[in-house]
Protein backbone atom coordinates (compact mmCIF):
# COMPACT_ATOMS: atom_id res chain seq x y z
CA UNK A 1 0.00 0.00 0.00
CA UNK A 2 3.02 2.48 0.89
CA UNK A 3 6.17 2.08 -0.23
CA UNK A 4 9.19 4.40 1.08
CA UNK A 5 12.32 4.12 0.37
CA UNK A 6 15.29 5.66 1.25
CA UNK A 7 13.89 9.28 1.25
CA UNK A 8 15.72 12.75 2.63
CA UNK A 9 14.86 15.85 3.53
CA UNK A 10 17.07 18.27 5.53
CA UNK A 11 16.37 21.40 7.85
CA UNK A 12 19.21 23.71 8.82
CA UNK A 13 19.22 21.58 12.49
CA UNK A 14 17.30 18.45 11.18
CA UNK A 15 16.92 15.50 8.57
CA UNK A 16 14.59 13.19 7.85
CA UNK A 17 16.41 9.81 6.19
CA UNK A 18 14.11 6.81 6.37
CA UNK A 19 12.48 3.87 5.02
CA UNK A 20 9.52 1.88 6.17
CA UNK A 21 6.84 -0.04 4.43
CA UNK A 22 2.72 -0.13 5.03
CA UNK A 23 0.52 -3.05 4.03
CA UNK A 24 -2.78 -3.55 3.32
CA UNK A 25 -4.98 -4.65 5.85
CA UNK A 26 -2.72 -3.56 8.85
CA UNK A 27 -2.46 -0.79 11.22
CA UNK A 28 0.93 1.01 11.35
CA UNK A 29 2.42 2.54 14.06
CA UNK A 30 5.10 4.80 13.88
CA UNK A 31 6.33 5.74 17.88
CA UNK A 32 8.69 9.11 18.32
CA UNK A 33 9.01 11.82 20.67
CA UNK A 34 7.95 15.06 19.68
CA UNK A 35 10.46 16.41 17.29
CA UNK A 36 11.55 13.34 16.11
CA UNK A 37 10.36 13.31 12.27
CA UNK A 38 6.97 11.96 12.17
CA UNK A 39 4.96 15.17 11.33
CA UNK A 40 7.81 15.51 8.79
CA UNK A 41 7.25 12.25 7.12
CA UNK A 42 3.75 12.97 6.92
CA UNK A 43 4.34 15.75 5.09
CA UNK A 44 6.56 14.09 2.57
CA UNK A 45 3.95 11.03 1.72
CA UNK A 46 1.34 13.96 1.38
CA UNK A 47 3.38 15.80 -1.17
CA UNK A 48 3.55 18.98 0.98
CA UNK A 49 7.29 19.31 0.97
CA UNK A 50 9.49 18.51 -1.27
CA UNK A 51 12.35 15.27 -0.41
CA UNK A 52 15.58 15.35 -1.96
CA UNK A 53 16.16 11.60 -2.71
CA UNK A 54 14.34 8.12 -2.27
CA UNK A 55 10.57 7.57 -4.01
CA UNK A 56 7.31 7.09 -2.08
CA UNK A 57 4.79 4.52 -3.87
CA UNK A 58 1.54 4.38 -2.77
CA UNK A 59 -1.11 2.34 -4.49
CA UNK A 60 1.61 1.34 -6.46
CA UNK A 61 1.97 4.78 -8.08
CA UNK A 62 4.20 8.01 -7.32
CA UNK A 63 2.94 9.85 -4.52
CA UNK A 64 3.03 12.97 -6.64
CA UNK A 65 0.20 11.33 -9.00
CA UNK A 66 -2.11 10.11 -5.47
CA UNK A 67 -5.72 10.59 -6.11
CA UNK A 68 -6.30 12.45 -2.58
CA UNK A 69 -9.67 10.80 -2.25
CA UNK A 70 -8.41 7.83 -2.13
CA UNK A 71 -6.44 9.47 1.30
CA UNK A 72 -8.13 9.91 4.43
CA UNK A 73 -5.48 12.99 5.89
CA UNK A 74 -5.05 14.12 9.75
CA UNK A 75 -2.12 16.41 10.59
CA UNK A 76 -1.43 16.97 13.81
CA UNK A 77 -2.73 20.17 15.69
CA UNK A 78 -4.46 21.17 12.21
CA UNK A 79 -8.17 21.17 11.46
CA UNK A 80 -9.75 21.76 8.45
CA UNK A 81 -11.78 25.49 7.39
CA UNK A 82 -11.60 26.67 11.42
CA UNK A 83 -13.50 30.30 10.64
CA UNK A 84 -16.36 28.25 9.12
CA UNK A 85 -19.52 26.80 11.55
CA UNK A 86 -19.97 23.20 10.78
CA UNK A 87 -23.06 23.00 8.86
CA UNK A 88 -21.12 25.57 6.32
CA UNK A 89 -18.03 23.03 6.38
CA UNK A 90 -20.46 19.94 5.30
CA UNK A 91 -21.70 21.70 2.69
CA UNK A 92 -18.01 22.27 1.07
CA UNK A 93 -16.71 18.66 2.24
CA UNK A 94 -19.77 17.59 -0.02
CA UNK A 95 -18.82 19.76 -3.38
CA UNK A 96 -15.31 18.67 -2.77
CA UNK A 97 -14.61 14.65 -2.27
CA UNK A 98 -16.59 12.70 -5.30
CA UNK A 99 -17.58 10.11 -2.76
CA UNK A 100 -18.56 11.85 0.09
CA UNK A 101 -21.37 10.22 2.73
CA UNK A 102 -23.24 12.97 3.35
CA UNK A 103 -25.83 11.54 5.28
CA UNK A 104 -23.40 8.83 7.70
CA UNK A 105 -21.50 11.96 8.34
CA UNK A 106 -24.04 14.05 10.02
CA UNK A 107 -25.22 10.85 12.06
CA UNK A 108 -22.08 10.48 12.97
CA UNK A 109 -21.58 13.94 14.07
CA UNK A 110 -24.65 14.00 15.71
CA UNK A 111 -23.83 10.85 17.54
CA UNK A 112 -20.17 12.58 18.63
CA UNK A 113 -22.36 15.49 19.99
CA UNK A 114 -20.47 18.43 17.34
CA UNK A 115 -22.44 21.42 17.06
CA UNK A 116 -23.90 21.94 13.73
CA UNK A 117 -24.06 25.87 14.38
CA UNK A 118 -20.61 26.57 16.18
CA UNK A 119 -17.32 28.05 14.51
CA UNK A 120 -15.19 25.23 14.35
CA UNK A 121 -12.38 27.14 15.97
CA UNK A 122 -14.73 27.59 18.99
CA UNK A 123 -14.67 23.65 19.37
CA UNK A 124 -12.74 22.56 22.29
CA UNK A 125 -9.91 20.19 21.52
CA UNK A 126 -11.58 16.70 21.82
CA UNK A 127 -13.93 18.11 19.20
CA UNK A 128 -11.68 19.00 16.89
CA UNK A 129 -9.92 15.54 17.13
CA UNK A 130 -13.38 13.96 16.41
CA UNK A 131 -14.24 16.16 13.58
CA UNK A 132 -10.58 15.44 12.09
CA UNK A 133 -11.25 11.71 12.07
CA UNK A 134 -14.77 11.63 10.84
CA UNK A 135 -13.36 13.71 8.07
CA UNK A 136 -10.94 11.18 7.27
CA UNK A 137 -13.80 8.55 7.21
CA UNK A 138 -16.38 10.07 5.27
CA UNK A 139 -15.26 9.46 1.66
CA UNK A 140 -14.56 6.04 1.05
CA UNK A 141 -10.60 6.34 1.71
CA UNK A 142 -8.27 2.96 1.92
CA UNK A 143 -5.79 4.61 3.51
CA UNK A 144 -5.73 6.40 6.70
CA UNK A 145 -2.59 9.03 7.46
CA UNK A 146 -3.03 10.11 10.81
CA UNK A 147 -0.58 11.97 12.25
CA UNK A 148 -0.69 12.28 16.70
CA UNK A 149 -4.98 12.20 16.59
CA UNK A 150 -5.32 11.44 20.11
CA UNK A 151 -2.52 14.23 21.29
CA UNK A 152 -3.75 16.51 23.97
CA UNK A 153 -7.18 14.08 24.90
CA UNK A 154 -8.06 13.17 27.70
CA UNK A 155 -8.73 8.71 28.07
CA UNK A 156 -12.19 8.25 27.21
CA UNK A 157 -11.91 10.88 23.89
CA UNK A 158 -8.69 9.13 22.79
CA UNK A 159 -10.68 5.72 23.29
CA UNK A 160 -13.64 6.72 20.95
CA UNK A 161 -10.73 8.05 18.51
CA UNK A 162 -8.89 4.45 19.11
CA UNK A 163 -12.55 2.82 18.41
CA UNK A 164 -13.26 5.02 15.08
CA UNK A 165 -10.03 3.25 13.82
CA UNK A 166 -10.76 0.03 14.60
CA UNK A 167 -14.34 0.35 12.89
CA UNK A 168 -12.82 1.55 9.83
CA UNK A 169 -10.32 -1.26 9.47
CA UNK A 170 -13.55 -3.88 10.55
CA UNK A 171 -15.18 -2.40 7.03
CA UNK A 172 -12.57 -3.72 4.31
CA UNK A 173 -9.63 -6.14 4.79
CA UNK A 174 -7.74 -4.23 2.11
CA UNK A 175 -7.44 -0.99 3.83
CA UNK A 176 -4.87 0.31 5.67
CA UNK A 177 -3.65 2.71 8.41
CA UNK A 178 -0.43 4.43 9.53
CA UNK A 179 -0.85 6.59 12.61
CA UNK A 180 1.69 8.03 14.75
CA UNK A 181 1.44 8.95 18.39
CA UNK A 182 4.38 9.20 21.05
CA UNK A 183 1.60 7.70 23.28
CA UNK A 184 2.87 4.16 23.53
CA UNK A 185 -0.38 2.92 24.62
CA UNK A 186 -2.33 4.19 22.63
CA UNK A 187 -0.29 2.12 19.31
CA UNK A 188 0.35 -1.23 21.39
CA UNK A 189 -3.83 -1.66 21.71
CA UNK A 190 -4.41 -0.57 18.37
CA UNK A 191 -1.50 -1.53 15.78
CA UNK A 192 -0.39 -4.60 13.89
CA UNK A 193 3.06 -3.12 12.99
CA UNK A 194 5.50 -0.62 14.75
CA UNK A 195 8.18 1.73 13.87
CA UNK A 196 9.90 3.76 16.01
CA UNK A 197 11.40 7.23 15.12
CA UNK A 198 14.25 9.15 16.86
CA UNK A 199 15.86 12.33 15.02
CA UNK A 200 14.41 11.68 11.98
CA UNK A 201 15.59 8.09 11.67
CA UNK A 202 13.58 4.54 11.84
CA UNK A 203 15.25 2.76 15.00
CA UNK A 204 12.84 -0.18 15.42
CA UNK A 205 10.66 -2.15 13.22
CA UNK A 206 9.01 -4.94 14.38
CA UNK A 207 5.10 -6.86 14.71
CA UNK A 208 3.07 -5.72 17.71
CA UNK A 209 3.04 -9.72 18.46
CA UNK A 210 6.47 -9.74 18.58
CA UNK A 211 8.00 -6.63 20.88
CA UNK A 212 4.99 -7.83 23.44
CA UNK A 213 6.05 -11.86 22.87
CA UNK A 214 9.83 -12.08 22.14
CA UNK A 215 11.03 -8.86 23.87
CA UNK A 216 11.59 -8.19 27.78
CA UNK A 217 13.38 -6.22 30.19
CA UNK A 218 15.99 -8.19 32.13
CA UNK A 219 17.20 -6.78 35.78
CA UNK A 220 20.44 -8.24 37.01
CA UNK A 221 23.00 -7.18 39.56
CA UNK A 222 26.46 -5.86 38.87
CA UNK A 223 27.71 -9.68 39.09
CA UNK A 224 24.84 -11.22 37.38
CA UNK A 225 25.83 -8.46 34.40
CA UNK A 226 29.71 -10.09 34.13
CA UNK A 227 28.60 -13.29 33.18
CA UNK A 228 25.61 -12.06 31.07
CA UNK A 229 25.46 -13.52 27.66
CA UNK A 230 25.18 -10.20 25.42
CA UNK A 231 24.72 -11.43 22.37
CA UNK A 232 20.80 -10.90 22.20
CA UNK A 233 21.24 -7.85 24.39
CA UNK A 234 20.39 -4.28 21.92
CA UNK A 235 20.13 -1.87 25.39
CA UNK A 236 21.41 -1.44 28.52
CA UNK A 237 20.73 1.34 31.30
CA UNK A 238 22.80 1.49 34.59
CA UNK A 239 20.54 1.46 37.49
CA UNK A 240 20.88 1.57 41.28
CA UNK A 241 20.45 -2.10 41.68
CA UNK A 242 22.40 -3.32 38.63
CA UNK A 243 21.43 -3.00 34.90
CA UNK A 244 18.36 -3.23 33.37
CA UNK A 245 18.79 -5.19 29.84
CA UNK A 246 16.40 -4.57 26.84
CA UNK A 247 16.51 -8.13 25.00
CA UNK A 248 14.97 -9.28 21.79
CA UNK A 249 15.11 -13.18 22.83
CA UNK A 250 14.07 -12.88 26.40
CA UNK A 251 13.50 -16.81 26.17
CA UNK A 252 17.46 -17.61 25.50
CA UNK A 253 17.85 -15.81 29.08
CA UNK A 254 14.79 -17.23 30.74
CA UNK A 255 16.41 -20.95 29.91
CA UNK A 256 20.06 -19.92 30.76
CA UNK A 257 19.70 -17.45 33.24
CA UNK A 258 17.20 -18.91 35.82
CA UNK A 259 17.88 -16.30 38.56
CA UNK A 260 17.76 -13.28 36.69
CA UNK A 261 14.39 -11.55 36.99
CA UNK A 262 12.54 -10.65 33.69
CA UNK A 263 9.84 -8.33 33.26
CA UNK A 264 7.52 -8.78 30.24
CA UNK A 265 8.01 -6.03 27.61
CA UNK A 266 5.65 -2.99 26.88
CA UNK A 267 6.22 -0.08 24.29
CA UNK A 268 6.51 2.15 27.70
CA UNK A 269 9.45 0.28 28.32
CA UNK A 270 10.70 -0.18 24.77
CA UNK A 271 10.41 3.83 24.01
CA UNK A 272 12.54 4.40 27.17
CA UNK A 273 14.95 1.76 27.07
CA UNK A 274 15.86 2.39 22.96
CA UNK A 275 15.71 5.85 23.73
CA UNK A 276 17.97 5.95 27.19
CA UNK A 277 19.84 3.00 26.96
CA UNK A 278 23.43 2.95 25.79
Amino acid sequence: MIEIDGIKKTYKDFTLDCSLAIQPGTITGLLGQNGAGKTTLFKAIMDLIHVEKGKILIFGKDHQELDKNQVGFVLSNTCICEYLKLRELIQMLNAVYDHFHLDHFIEQCKAHHLPFDKKINEFSTGMKAKLNILIALSHEAKLLLLDEPTAGLDVVAREEILDLIRTFMEEDEERCVLISSHISSDLESLCDDIYMIDQGHIILHETNDCLLDEYGLLKVTKEQYQDLDLEYILKTKEENYGYACLSNHKQFYKENYPDIVIEKNTLDILFSMMLGGH
